[in-house]
């Protein structure tokens, strides 16, 4: 079996990415699987991470603003679907998937106008638009959310939640609290703002720490790569608290079994990691995303009473008195527990291998 996986730019594409890889690789071990991605975005990085090999694509998006850049856009859509062509009749596969991101877009049109069959998985319950453009080009695609049909054709939609890393619920709390050094007779609370940072997020975690200090909670503080030498820097006179500022958590199995609550912004893939490890959560959605997009996953959880929500304009001065009281509320917090666990997928990067195993003629 030959597989060609396209896309990245965001954790939130380049990790469900890696589990449906994992997932082929488990089912059959001698499989060969080529990542394609965009030259200079964070899966160029964390695919070889992971185990896998790439090829990147010059490729980037169209700017909001009006820039000559944009004049551009057409020649590097077109050179990299020249290349992404090349590379698939080089390695010849029996598959193609895109995940979202810059270089889904060259590889499925490349792989299509082939007759490659080919699969998108769309994380967002707001479809991106590389994938609303390219639903019809495609045999299958694999959604998280009901109501999909408004963006793609419903003969092909299959409902299966988003791929998730099944160790991502493995981690163990003992293990955690010493791979972190933390104490565990006091709470631990977990922010993560995605994996590129949100700096709503960590303006609100650095004001707080002296009321994190002063109630003997404990912090794990992912802040992205762009916000870590500040956080850092504001972090440091609280080293000896347990407040940690952390640029990047790999192990975040780790994270997740050591967190007593969870402060979180609401891409697809955070929403359905905190659903599968059934932690109490605040989601802070991001208000930079298309069509709000963030805001419509958080309410699939808030509704069902399975998180809080604190909008991104009220996170400085309400979010850190949410997080405490909720701390402070164990009773609370296995509700919210018990709540948000019901919405897990466990198997749905196993039903997304199942449908791009039926597109393989003979497969």
């Amino acid at each position: 079996m030959k597989l060609i996986i396209s896309g990245g730019g965001t954790g939130g594409h380049i990790f469900p990415a890696v589990a449906i890889a994992n997932e082929v690789r488990r089912r059959f071990p001698e499989a060969e699987i080529l990542f394609v991605g965009a030259n200079g975005r964070m899966e160029m990085t964390r695919v070889p991470e992971a185990g896998y090999e790439i090829i990147g694509l010059d490729i980037t998006g169209l700017q909001r603003s009006l820039t000559p850049k944009n004049l551009l856009f057409p020649i590097r859509v077109m050179r990299a679907v020249r290349k992404a062509g090349k590379i698939i009749e080089k390695f010849r596969p029996d598959v193609v998937v895109g995940v979202g991101g810059y270089a889904s877009a060259p590889v499925l049109l490349a792989a299509t106008s082939r007759a490659i069959p080919a699969l998108i998985q769309e994380q967002n319950s707001y479809a991106g638009l590389v994938n609303k453009l390219l639903a019809r080009r495609v045999q299958r695609i694999c959604v998280a959310y009901e109501g999909m049909e408004k963006f793609f054709p419903q003969e092909r939609l299959t409902l299966t939640g988003n791929p998730v890393r099944t160790e991502i619920a493995a981690g163990q709390r003992a293990e955690a609290l010493a791979f972190f050094g933390l104490d565990a007779a006091r709470p631990v609370l977990l922010v993560i703002g995605g994996s590129l940072g949100a700096r709503t997020l960590n303006q609100a975690t650095a004001a707080a720490l002296p009321r994190l200090r002063e109630a003997g909670v404990q912090l794990l503080w992912q802040t992205g790569k762009l916000y870590f030498p500040e956080a850092q820097q504001q972090a440091a006179a609280y080293q000896a608290n347990n407040l940690q500022a952390l640029e990047f958590i790999r192990r975040m199995d780790l994270a997740y079994a050591a967190a007593d609550v969870v402060v979180s912004r609401a891409g697809a893939l955070s929403v359905s990691e905190l659903c599968l490890t059934g932690k109490p959560s605040i989601l802070v959605p991001s208000p930079n995303v298309a069509e709000d997009h963030q805001t419509k996953n958080a309410l699939a959880l808030t509704t069902k009473d399975a998180a809080l929500l604190v909008r991104d304009a009220e996170a400085a001065t309400i979010l850190y008195n949410e997080a405490l009281a909720l701390l402070q509320n164990p009773a609370r917090q296995q509700q919210l527990a018990a709540n948000i666990r019901q919405l897990a997928r466990p198997q749905a990067t196993a039903t997304i291998v199942d449908e791009l195993l039926k597109l393989i003629p003979n497969g």
